[in-house]
């Protein structure tokens, strides 16, 4: 089948306001605290991983929904600028655009504050059929603010995967703390890459119901690798400085990542996201594409906001080369 576009991203895209380093707790009492940095930055994880994969020098088409206001105009021409199609960035005639401020802590943390806006408006009729069948690669983000979306994902991705698509998933964060199983098993049953972080994973294990993550003597995090791949994806764990691992149903893949002296995490896992897809559709093999993606990531933190430090294919190549490995 011939391909429009070698990425579709289903998902979440906002404005990010992100202030820090803030290392003591927010005070109310209309005090005022001051912070080192403020920037208004595109955010969202699934609008931070279209950028980062367009800037890999992939095709890539946004599916999602914003409103019609000067914050949804903000994010469909910070889109636009950074080569992504938002033909399929629908404008909600009544739903303001979400919008996210994000506090940093010194040590790399942040505190994350969402009025979400049009997330649980998006669903499954902002998804054209001509991207899902039209596109090498389609990824969805934020399932758990994107109700409506999550709902639909498994004949979503489905149909994407009859169209000859390879899919992926990154979970990111439950808002509400319950990561309820209603429809997560589904989904991985038509998820070829599953890409949470160390802490998403864990979670995701104990809402499938799995034991080995507490198993006397197992490594929580390579068990719940493990448990998640027996349900169907791939499964390539983010775990920050510690690097990343990858458990392909049968055995476990490491990568130490890339050194970095952050600025500002925001976004790193998204940027690590497209680094993994585009060393994918590049046809490098897992254990390059994970070198690949872990260095996307580092590379993204060396700048305030999600995309302004976000790398090219060849400057992702050659951090990976720094790091002896030669692909």
């Amino acid at each position: 089948m011939q391909h429009t576009f070698d990425l579709l991203v289903i998902g979440d895209a906002n404005p990010d306001i992100v202030l820090g380093p803030l290392d003591t707790p927010p005070a109310f009492g209309q005090r005022e605290q001051l912070v080192d940095t403020g920037r208004l930055t595109l955010g969202g994880s699934g609008a931070i991983m279209a950028c980062g994969a367009a800037r890999l020098g992939l095709e890539v088409a946004f599916a999602g929904r914003v409103g019609d206001d000067e914050a949804g105009r903000f994010v469909r021409t910070a889109l636009t600028a950074r080569g992504v199609d938002t033909r399929a960035l629908h404008t909600d005639p009544v739903l303001p655009t979400p919008l996210t401020v994000i506090v940093t802590r010194g040590d790399g943390d942040r505190a994350i504050l969402t009025a979400p806006g049009t997330l649980s408006a998006g669903g499954p009729d902002d998804v054209p059929e001509a991207l899902l069948t039209g596109a090498r690669h389609v990824h969805a983000s934020s399932y758990f603010l994107l109700p409506r979306i999550a709902e639909a994902l498994p004949q979503l991705l489905a149909k994407a995967r009859a169209g000859g698509a390879t899919t992926s998933l990154d979970t990111n964060d439950d808002p509400s703390g319950t990561w309820e199983r209603g429809g997560i098993e589904a989904t991985l049953a038509v998820t070829d890459y599953l890409l949470p972080n160390a802490q998403e994973a864990l979670a995701l294990a104990d809402a499938i119901g799995s034991t080995a993550v507490s198993a006397p003597g197992s490594d929580p995090l390579d068990a719940a690798a493990a448990a998640l791949a027996a349900r169907g994806p791939r499964v390539v764990v983010k775990n920050g400085a510690e690097g990343a691992l990858l458990h392909d149903g049968r055995a476990l893949r490491r990568t130490p990542g890339t050194a970095a002296r952050p600025l500002d995490t925001v976004g790193a896992g998204d940027s690590f996201d497209a680094g993994w897809v585009a060393a994918l559709l590049h046809g490098l093999p897992f254990p390059e594409a994970l070198e690949i993606a872990a260095a996307c990531g580092a590379l993204s933190t060396r700048a305030h906001g999600g995309t302004p430090a976000q790398p090219t294919w060849d400057e992702a190549r050659t951090a990976v080369a720094r790091n002896g490995k030669n692909l």
